[in-house]
């Protein structure tokens, strides 16, 4: 499974788990019939879902790409598991943190594979009700996107340091044939062509037209778009890509975008105070439902935990800049108990508290609306503009007190702001990476000399397909 030769064959067993299992019964052995999963509109949505659902397995976003492996590496931690302790170093030849690489790589490529075939498919079959075809088609492509951008993140090298360096294979097809390995820029430009016609597909998704779905319509497969690579989060996502290039104009146009459909809000200090909404349900554009995550964040994040990641008490003081009114500071963090009275414990994967909505549920944020406001806000600072209205507005969602005069250090504020709001999210090892800093806080080491942003394509790829160093 380590080999894409292989991923390129092997299809969903194993894969579309709970809500795709009776797939497997049609050919255990080896592959899926193809005429018998996308014989119906439902079997393109179970496929689709099954994508989904890999991503929230351990190895990526429902640990390692998010609180776990780049937690660390983006040393938001004080406390971590020692099977850690080599990726806190940046060695990524060591046994465990090659084996969360070659996680990361293996099962990102087994999404796209599944993604591929939905999407050689789906031209093909004339199954789908409603707007259906554009939206699964359109969730598909920003799929693909999404996948290869952050295996971008991870395996390529800072586009701000060197866009020509060879990174990965941009796979589009549902073949065993090898895909080329291309240049960060040229991966890029293909992530862009992807999302871009995706946002032209989702213009009938409801989120975006305003139209109204009720629970049992279609049953409910249009409700809670949150859930879905919807029209706001490829847009979410286009901004995010667009700063990441270089490119402002558009990087501002796609922020403002979101911010101004007012189709997302900030959580309130009501929800946070009854524990109703830690994770900040209505600021997701995109969030990924992890089945079980509340036990995950017992197991990983609670001093009850076997292999826990924490902070200390000053560590997290300086972290919210020793503004205890700050909502994250005063409702996302438990305070440890006896031998660990010192430690701060995240809450923001927790069961809610009582009897809550569902939509409150499992919620692992993938793209946020604060993030939209810190775009725009690194886009006024490239323009020479005001950035106190951007980074206020998050401000005043957190409880803290308004800047009343310009940051004289614009990075310094925007890093600090930056970390406050997207700990145990993945977010911060990209935030560095995009700026190409040589050295980070928590860390006394020289990323840039040791090539710690970009991570080694596995042993076994070069095996099988002709690879050239991506470092």
């Amino acid at each position: 499974m380590k080999k894409i030769k292989i991923l390129m064959i092997i299809v969903s067993a194993g894969v579309l788990l709970s809500s795709c299992k009776k797939w497997l019964d049609v050919q255990p052995n080896s592959q899926i019939k193809e005429s018998e999963m996308f014989k119906s509109e439902s079997g393109f949505k179970e496929a689709l879902a099954g994508v989904y659902t890999i991503l929230t397995e351990e190895p990526l976003y429902g640990k390692e790409l998010t609180y776990g492996m780049m937690g660390v590496l983006s040393h938001e931690w004080v406390g971590y598991p020692t099977a850690y302790d080599e990726d806190g170093n940046y060695n990524y030849t060591a046994a465990n943190a090659e084996r969360r690489i070659e996680g990361v790589w293996a099962n990102m490529y087994r999404a796209l594979s599944n993604v591929n075939n939905i999407l050689e498919n789906i031209d093909q079959h004339k199954v789908f009700t409603g707007d259906n075809f554009r939206v699964i088609k359109g969730e598909a492509l920003a799929l693909r996107a999404f996948i290869h951008f952050d295996l971008l993140r991870c395996f390529g090298a800072s586009f701000a340091a060197n866009p020509a360096q060879p990174s990965i294979p941009y796979v589009t097809r549902y073949t065993a044939q090898q895909s080329a390995q291309l240049t960060v820029q040229a991966a890029a430009a293909k992530i862009l062509e992807d999302l871009l016609e995706a946002r032209t597909l989702l213009e009938v998704d409801p989120i975006y037209t305003g139209r109204e779905v009720g629970e049992f319509e279609d049953n409910g497969y249009l409700v809670n778009r949150q859930l879905h690579l919807n029209y706001y989060a490829v847009e979410g996502l286009l901004a995010r890509l667009y700063l990441y290039m270089g490119d402002y104009v558009n990087a501002k146009r796609s922020a403002q975008k979101v911010v101004s459909s007012s189709k997302f809000s900030f959580s309130t200090q009501d929800n946070l105070i009854r524990g109703v909404d830690l994770s900040g349900a209505p600021e997701h554009l995109f969030a990924l439902q992890v089945t079980g995550l509340p036990q995950r964040s017992i197991q990983y994040l609670s001093q009850e935990g076997s292999s826990i990641f924490s902070l200390t008490e000053a560590t997290l003081l300086s972290y919210y800049e020793s503004i205890t009114d700050d909502y994250r500071y005063l409702y996302l963090f438990k305070n440890g108990t006896g031998v660990s009275a010192d430690r701060r414990f995240l809450l923001k994967y927790a069961a809610p508290s009582g009897d809550v909505s569902a939509y409150y549920l499992n919620k692992m944020p993938i793209i946020k609306l604060a993030e939209m406001y810190y775009i725009l806000a690194e886009c006024a600072n490239h323009d020479g503009e005001d950035v106190l209205p951007y980074i206020n507005a998050v401000r005043r969602a957190r409880g803290v007190p308004e800047m009343t005069t310009a940051p004289a250090d614009f990075r310094s504020t925007m890093t600090a702001e930056f970390r406050k709001e997207f700990i145990g999210e993945g977010q911060l090892f990209y935030y560095y990476k995009r700026l190409n800093q040589q050295t980070i806080s928590g860390s006394d080491k020289n990323l840039v000399g040791l090539k710690a942003y970009i991570f080694p394509i596995p042993a076994s790829e070069y095996e099988a397909a002709d690879r050239v160093d991506n470092r």
